[in-house]
């Protein structure tokens, strides 16, 4: 951060110790702004760039399976700020300082300077920047360079794509990592190597780089908070990515990285686009490999690289084309990891003794190693491989040498039939990569997505040309295209399936809160806090909240699936489970009501875990200590496959308790209790207890 704000900040305590004329509120005040800085340091040190767009979608994805080990010293630093964002509530015992007169004049610079340092800060230029990312933008302009290739290939051989974790190619720079990558620089003279290849907005870290690597497009957050990928049916479905094609081309796919499949839903990016096989920490947990080998992210990479060199060999004696993408991860921010193998490698350094060297050497003998015996195997002269970065490096400890130099990713391709030629790209980015694959296989296909051959001069108007110009106007309308590739064209008809809500050509799990603009386009997607979301919406938008149709009834509901559609016309209709199932479309005529806007309510676990329940009748029994002054709802569910085994509408006693009766039929194991509140209400349960009755259960 600039001195400016430390001074600012300096110049805030004095101000608050002056006087103590509401010397509560301005200790409170500063306290947030710390604890806000705060956050976006620890935010800044893991992606490299403050909020950004990979911090929105990390937050809004599956975060199971990220090595939060490896971030133990960024995690003590901000327990240490937090602490000293504290400070000021502390500051309020002392009085040797303060001075009685002036103390709303004080407040007023107090409350001017606090602004001031505000706008100064990351803080704001971040949020300005994600706010004007996420503005609708009108993409028409760009759509027609949005190409899908359909001709049949005209040869078919085997393809290996190795991504190197954060293996940029400035790694090469002999000036300034002397030997580091010995055995890469020499593969790099032998095949295609590509130079100048940057990260484009939206590629920039590792789900991110795989999708505009294969799809050539960028990954965006899309519409709302719909990134939330254990609630999404299909990792953007309207995309036609690398292994899509191939499929098509009867190619067979296959992935193998150590990670956990589940972060960032590579697994599900994976599974939505061609891949027949995913083999992640999962499936090489279950190969009886010894815990030596694994590290906070996965498993290490000589055991992922030999693991890839036999599944190679398999597949190629198959006779039946195929990728096999590789993943490693040894060289993940911010120190990386030695593997078994390279537990003796160590890089003489003039920039000190760096873990991270080590690693990256490692990972320069056994990528390069891996690549040997492909290419001296019985199967290289049908074999395109392929050594490329996933992404730029993140934060590391080698941050303020990368910092000085060029930085550039890694595109590398090897093959018999390939004569060595380095190729300086205009204006390329990882968005290239798959169409410049492509065009090896087949000189008549240059283009997927948005991503445009390396091979041929730099078309005058692509997403890379507006990213590596720095043409944000035009790039943000790359990115809307991106982001529409979540739902589709088609979405005011809502249909439900199979318990899903099918919105254009994405299947959402309910809850789900859609809300459209007055041209009935589809502004947001909220799956998270939908009732809040829902009376925080704009008043001059249409809404449509699908759920159980508990979440809108009073006294009685039949415990199916219904929606809600609300207008700003005082407009509002109710469909229920068989209009759903049939489609309703949001933009058809409501009927008109009277008095408030209604409010929804949304399922909450009031229980503190599942539990083993035998069968047999059953009396719940709940003590709430705090309550809504109105009735509510309270059922118990057997969560997993999401069956409700009794439902109630109850008012407490005046001693807060509840009674509700219920009948087990079979064993469950995860039963819980959920009350359906909306987001302004409380309920705090001090005990509950589940007694075993004679009495016959009603629901």
């Amino acid at each position: 951060m600039h001195w400016i704000i430390w001074l600012s900040l300096a110049a805030l305590f004095v101000l608050l110790m002056l006087s103590p004329t509401l010397a509560r509120l301005k200790a409170g005040l500063l306290s947030l702004l710390l604890l806000a800085l705060s956050s976006w340091w620890l935010i800044d040190k893991l992606s490299g760039d403050g909020i950004n767009s990979a911090t929105l979608y990390h937050l809004r994805s599956d975060m199971e399976g990220a090595g939060v080990g490896d971030f133990s010293a960024y995690i003590i630093g901000f327990i240490g700020l937090v602490i000293v964002s504290l400070t000021p509530l502390l500051l309020l015992r002392v009085r040797r300082l303060q001075r009685p007169r002036h103390g709303l004049a004080v407040f007023g610079g107090f409350t001017a300077l606090l602004l001031t340092t505000l706008l100064l800060s990351p803080l704001y230029t971040d949020g300005k920047r994600i706010y004007q990312q996420m503005q609708p933008v009108d993409y028409s302009a760009v759509a027609p360079e949005y190409q899908l290739p359909s001709k049949a290939l005209a040869q078919r051989p085997n393809i290996v794509w190795i991504y190197g974790e954060s293996l940029e190619r400035t790694y090469f720079n002999e000036d300034v990592f002397p030997g580091l990558m010995p055995n890469l620089t020499r593969l790099a003279g032998e095949g295609l190597d590509f130079r100048n290849i940057a990260s484009a907005d939206g590629s920039g870290w590792t789900i991110a780089g795989l999708v505009s690597s294969m799809c050539g497009v960028p990954l965006t957050t899309a519409q709302g908070d719909e990134n939330s990928m254990g609630r999404m049916g299909r990792f953007l479905p309207e995309a036609f990515c690398l292994g899509d094609y191939l499929k098509q081309q009867g190619y067979s796919n296959h992935y193998m990285g150590g990670a956990n499949g589940q972060f960032a839903a590579k697994a599900d990016f994976l599974n939505s686009h061609g891949f027949d096989d995913v083999r992640d920490l999962e499936w090489f947990q279950q190969q009886n490999i010894a815990k030596r080998h694994f590290s906070n992210w996965g498993v290490h990479d000589d055991v992922l690289l030999e693991r890839a060199y036999e599944r190679f060999l398999e597949l190629s004696a198959s006779g039946q084309p195929f990728m096999l993408t590789a993943l490693t991860m040894d060289t993940h921010h911010p120190a990386g990891h030695l593997p078994v193998a390279c537990r003796n490698t160590r890089y003489r350094s003039a920039h000190g003794n760096i873990g991270l060297l080590n690693a990256l050497k490692c990972s320069d003998r056994l990528i390069s190693r891996l690549v040997d015996r492909i290419r001296s195997s019985a199967f290289a002269d049908n074999t395109l491989v392929v050594v490329a970065s996933d992404h730029l490096a993140m934060p590391n400890d080698l941050s303020h040498v990368l910092e000085k130099q060029k930085r550039e990713n890694l595109l590398l391709f090897l093959g018999n039939k390939l004569q060595p030629q380095q190729i300086v790209a205009q204006a390329g980015t990882t968005l290239d990569s798959g169409a410049t694959a492509l065009q090896l296989l087949d000189p008549a296909i240059d283009a997927i997505g948005f991503g445009r051959s390396l091979l041929k001069p730099a078309p005058a108007a692509s997403a890379s040309v507006a990213a590596t110009s720095g043409d944000t106007r035009t790039y943000a309308r790359y990115s809307a295209f991106a982001r529409s590739l979540w739902l589709g064209e088609q979405t005011r008809m809502l249909r439900l399936d199979n318990d899903q809500v099918l919105v254009g050509v994405q299947k959402v799990q309910p809850p789900v809160l859609l809300e459209y603009d007055q041209q009935w386009d589809l502004k947001s997607v909220y799956l998270e806090n939908t009732s809040r979301k829902f009376e925080e919406a704009d008043p001059q938008h249409r809404l449509a909240y699908v759920d159980r149709c508990t979440a809108f009834e009073d006294g009685s509901a039949d415990g199916q699936w219904c929606a809600l559609l609300l207008d700003s016309d005082q407009g509002m209709r109710l469909y229920r489970d068989a209009q759903l199932r049939r489609g309703i479309a949001v933009d058809a005529p409501l009927q008109a009501f009277s008095g408030p806007r209604p409010s929804v309510r949304q399922s909450r676990m009031i229980s503190r875990q599942p539990r083993h329940t035998s069968p047999g009748r059953y009396v719940l029994e709940l003590y709430a200590a705090q309550r809504p002054q109105r009735g509510f709802w309270v059922e118990a569910v057997a969560s997993k496959r999401n069956v409700v085994v009794a439902q109630q509408w109850v008012q407490p006693d005046a001693d807060g308790r509840i009674r509700m009766p219920l009948g087990v039929d079979q064993e469950i194991d995860d039963l819980e209790i959920r009350a359906w509140l909306n987001h302004a209400e409380q309920l705090a349960v001090d005990d509950y207890a589940l007694l075993p009755t004679s009495e016959h259960p009603r629901s």
